[in-house]
């Protein structure tokens, strides 16, 4: 046996079990690897607001604090808002679910010849297995929710902290990271940083305009058809719609259909139409002309992107996916050498005329049948004589 051998398979087996620890550490910190991922992201977005606070001479920890508490008490209105409004409109239906069993039943009755009554269905509902199974499930699942709900709020408080840190201590941050690197590298960090911030802040800000433009459309949609809670639901779409990518106005659109549904079937099918129209114009008239200075990513892309973000870090990776995109497009935007581009009608999608086609053609043919001049007659090696 070689003298090496022995230290070569210590070694082998060593790297490996350092491998496998390493995987099994990944596995295990992934829930935290990602909360901290979307943690440097909120703060990158609130970055410039609180840059702008501590320019102005405040301590750049209570700017942080004051961002954060603004955000947080617009989502605790907004949670609050809807919820009141979920459950205003739950109870309406629930007193008027036998109006709605009734005028179903008369349909049937109607339609099929047949004689169901109220009674009947009610009677065979609460006797029936399925609902005693659900009932049993529903109760033995109110701990699994429970925790759930803990757990959730969990992730959130340490998303809040870590963005806080990220963005109170967001100086100090840069300055451990460039003092392990070289003047160069320094250099490229920082310029990739203000690039991040740049287009984070920027997606952000145009994804606030476009939802307020949404929802303001939406709240006058409502309002001339007379659908409850038309402010909420104005606020529930535009936000909906434009922070959740590529299903977000389908979720978003169904529960001021489903309200309006309450009030009148035709309602439902007004703001379905007025959901797939403005969906239609917002991606090829708004989103193009509020993006173009902001994110400044194509559409292709962005959904491509959306796509891949979806299926390495689900609903997370969706949403930070166009704002990181847009950054490494813009980082490496700068190391790529651009050329002008000739002059061509097919560079514009145009072709040229098959009569200037067929002139060409034809000049062509007359040139191969012009007799050479003299002193450039082709010898028989095919190079030209002397």
């Amino acid at each position: 046996m070689p003298r090496w051998l022995p230290r070569a398979m210590v070694l082998a087996l060593a790297l490996y079990a350092c491998f496998q620890l390493g995987s099994w550490a990944f596995h295990q910190l992934i829930g935290l690897l990602i909360n901290v991922l979307i943690a440097f992201f909120l703060a990158l977005a609130v970055e410039p607001a609180v840059g702008r606070m501590a320019a102005r001479g405040m301590r750049r920890g209570l700017a942080t604090f004051l961002v954060f508490f603004a955000v947080l008490v617009a989502g605790i209105g907004f949670v609050v808002l809807l919820g009141s409004m979920l459950a205003g409109q739950i109870i309406d239906m629930v007193e008027d679910l036998p109006k709605y069993i009734d005028s179903v039943i008369r349909w049937i009755n109607g339609t099929f010849h047949t004689e169901l009554s109220r009674v009947e269905v009610q009677d065979s509902l609460l006797r029936s297995d399925w609902l005693r199974k659900y009932v049993q499930n529903s109760a033995t699942g109110v701990l699994d929710i429970s925790a759930t709900v803990l757990g959730g709020l969990f992730k959130l408080l340490t998303i809040f902290l870590f963005s806080f840190y990220f963005a109170a201590d967001g100086p100090r941050l840069r300055r451990a990271l460039c003092s392990v690197l070289p003047p160069a590298k320094q250099t490229e960090v920082l310029r990739a940083w203000e690039i991040a911030v740049d287009k984070t802040g920027g997606y952000l800000y145009s994804r606030g305009l476009m939802a307020l433009i949404s929802g303001a459309s939406h709240f006058v949609l409502l309002e001339i058809l007379g659908v409850p809670y038309a402010p909420a639901l104005a606020v529930w779409v535009g936000l909906v719609s434009q922070f959740i990518p590529t299903i977000g106005t389908y979720l978003a659109g169904a529960l001021p259909m489903l309200i309006a549904f309450t009030e009148n079937p035709w309602y439902a099918l007004w703001v379905l139409g007025f959901v797939v129209f403005y969906q239609q114009f917002e991606n090829y008239m708004l989103q193009p002309k509020l993006t173009a200075k902001t994110v400044d990513i194509h559409p292709a892309v962005a959904f491509g992107s959306v796509v891949a973000g979806t299926a390495l870090l689900g609903a997370v990776g969706a949403l930070i996916a166009i704002p990181a995109v847009a950054t490494l497009q813009a980082f490496l935007g700068a190391y790529v050498r651009r050329y002008d581009v000739t002059d061509d009608p097919r560079v514009h999608g145009h072709h040229r005329p098959r009569a200037s086609r067929a002139l060409a053609r034809v000049r062509l043919a007359l040139r191969r049948d012009r007799p050479a001049p003299e002193g450039h007659r082709a010898g028989a090696d095919g190079l030209p004589e002397a």
